[in-house]
């Protein structure tokens, strides 16, 4: 299938500045003179975007500097000043006007056997060119730079010997999978045959691993060592939270979790498995040599300039062992309290409770509904130079400066309750305990917050009056709960709407029942979107992730109700008084405003 019809033919030279300024100006993107203005300084913008190909190596810079990159580099903003006129925004509309269709090349969904079984790598560099897919007509669908260049339109499928269906992609989108499945590729094919590189090197608790760069992985490394490379740097580009490397009877797969859904990425022979998991040990200070019981490290690494933590995570199953890798980006895992979805009332309560010199406050919710990002957040307003920050963890999910943390031992008989003991000496101002989970720690949460410490803490519970109950079933006396409990959070974590695909959405009346809370009457009135699925977010209509909180504030009746043992009913009523919003009326307030949809709101927070 070739670009243009029965339009006059067109060659590759024809794909030129001017033409893609026309294209924009006629979609709107741009003004005439600013495409006059871009026309005037091409030269000297084609000599900065060739310097920048040249400092990320020889083999970039012999590429011809495109008309999509050029225009790119003027970084114009688009109409509403929101964004900038990116490769991606000029890519897709030099495609309308080429008459092909264009493709946002998503990372997860690259098919790697199809495109290395097709083209070499070289090849495909110097054409920059990558199979994608085959479609159901049996074309092979092929993402190319430039949409009328015919003569490699029709060498490829004389290469090939298979119809050729191109569609036009940015650039730079190109070059970097190319860079990734081939290196990747590579790395795996040679790891097969090569597994003696990985060696013991035990290090401090604070050992920094540093990941090659692109260049530096095609050089010297060893096939196991690139290859694990490579997936913590994919993992970091593309967002994830987690990867998980899963030995299955033939082969190996590699998973990444991004915005609480997981993904499949990559099928690993099953000879390269072995080593990976053991290269991941050794860098995260794991026995390599135990493989028949689980066991945790971490990993403290770099990227963009600053330092990540991943807590590794091995367990032994029916086909070896399974490795979960998690990464806590700082960016993330600590924040400031405006980021993390309060509402401003919501906000306003929980920055009075940490306000108190004294007291007791809970956050509950399942794991992974981002307890520990609030109370990190929470302790990162509180740090300071007069003020002594302690925290008890199991295990620590992040090296803080600003905070001392203790690491539960179990086997060496430091648990939650020991360590709270100890801490208690060490003239603490605020302590953060990672989990109450038994009596004793419970009880000394109590004493401490009584004694005239601030005290943060999560409970694994579904709402935030829970928390009461379960406190109750630890043993602490509910008296003494009244007299130091300041408040009590419940949160979730809502995927936001992709802003690239939102369109406008309503609700059905049948929707409006199950909502179980009706959509509350905001300034700016309602505002119901959903994301149609984009490759920006890879279909899910997601991008990225929000808070919603159950937030209860212990006021003088609450308290009472607390030392009296009411049940919880009548905490809810009393609660409900004050302002208590639920996690679904929460959920809901973010439907109304545009920030999550109705499924999102029923997957997140049904009871």
């Amino acid at each position: 299938m070739m670009p243009g019809g029965g339009a006059p033919v067109r060659t590759r030279a024809d794909f030129t500045t001017m033409f893609v300024l026309e294209a924009l100006v006629a979609q709107e993107l741009l003004r005439p003179e600013q495409a006059q203005e871009v026309l005037a300084r091409e030269p000297a913008a084609r000599a900065r975007v060739l310097k920048a190909h040249a400092g990320q190596g020889k083999e970039a810079a012999r590429y011809d500097v495109s008309p999509v990159e050029v225009i790119a580099a003027f970084q114009i903003p688009l109409p509403g000043g929101r964004t900038v006129l990116d490769e991606d925004r000029i890519t897709e509309a030099a495609a309308r006007a080429s008459g092909i269709a264009y493709r946002k090349i998503d990372p997860l969904k690259l098919d790697m056997a199809l495109a290395t079984r097709t083209v070499s790598r070289p090849y495909a560099q110097k054409h920059v060119l990558l199979p994608l897919e085959r479609t159901e007509q049996g074309r092979l669908r092929v993402a190319v730079a430039n949409p009328f260049d015919r003569e490699l339109f029709e060498s490829f499928q004389r290469l090939t010997g298979v119809p050729v269906e191109p569609v036009l992609s940015s650039k730079l989108d190109i070059l970097k999978s190319i860079a990734d499945i081939y290196g990747f590729k590579k790395t795996l094919a040679r790891a097969a045959d090569d597994f003696s590189g990985a060696q013991v090197q035990l290090g401090n608790f604070e050992q920094l691993v540093s990941l090659s760069g692109t260049q530096e992985l095609e050089a010297s490394d060893k096939p196991v060592v690139q290859a694990v490379d490579y997936l913590l740097r994919y993992a970091y580009d593309n967002r994830a939270s987690d990867i998980h490397i899963e030995p299955k009877r033939a082969t190996s797969v590699v998973r990444l979790r991004i915005d609480g859904v997981l993904h499949p990425v990559y099928t690993l022979p099953v000879q390269v498995h072995a080593p990976i998991v053991s290269r991941v040990k050794m860098l995260s200070r794991i026995d390599i040599s135990e493989k028949r019981r689980p066991q945790d490290g971490r990993i403290k690494t770099e990227r963009d300039g600053r330092e990540v933590e991943l807590r590794v995570s091995t367990l032994p199953t029916a086909f070896g062992e399974k490795v979960v890798i998690r990464i806590f980006d700082p960016e993330t895992l600590v924040q400031d309290i405006a980021q993390l979805g309060f509402e401003p009332d919501e906000k306003g309560s929980f920055e009075s409770w940490i306000d108190q010199p004294h007291g007791l406050i809970l956050v509950t919710g399942p794991t992974g509904s981002g307890k520990t990002t609030t109370l990190y957040s929470a302790l990162k307003a509180l740090a300071g130079p007069d003020i002594n920050v302690v925290t008890v963890e199991d295990p620590i999910e992040m090296v803080w400066d600003a905070f001392n943390q203790v690491q539960v031992q179990p086997k060496l008989g430091l648990d939650f309750a020991g360590a709270l003991r100890h801490i208690l000496r060490q003239d603490p101002d605020v302590i953060m305990v990672g989990e109450i989970r038994d009596a004793e720690t419970a009880e000394n949460a109590i004493q401490s917050a009584l004694t005239g410490h601030l005290v943060l803490s999560t409970l694994h519970t579904n709402d935030a009056l829970g928390a009461v109950a379960r406190m109750r079933d630890l043993g602490v006396p509910s008296f003494l709960l009244a007299q130091c409990l300041l408040g009590v959070m419940a949160q979730r974590l809502l995927r936001r709407v992709c802003g690239h695909c939102a369109q406008e959405a309503t609700l059905t009346p049948d929707e409006l029942l199950a909502l179980q809370a009706p959509l509350p009457l905001l300034p700016g009135g309602v505002r119901l979107l959903q994301g149609a699925g984009c490759v920006r977010c890879r279909n899910t209509g997601y991008v990225g992730r929000t808070g919603v909180f159950e937030i209860v504030t212990a006021g003088r009746e609450l308290r009472e109700l607390i030392a009296r043992d009411a049940p919880y009913e009548r905490l809810v009523e009393s609660a409900r008084r004050t302002g208590m919003r639920t996690l679904r009326e929460a959920a809901v307030r973010k439907l109304a405003q545009g920030l999550t949809a109705f499924d999102e709101v029923v997957r997140m927070t049904s009871a």
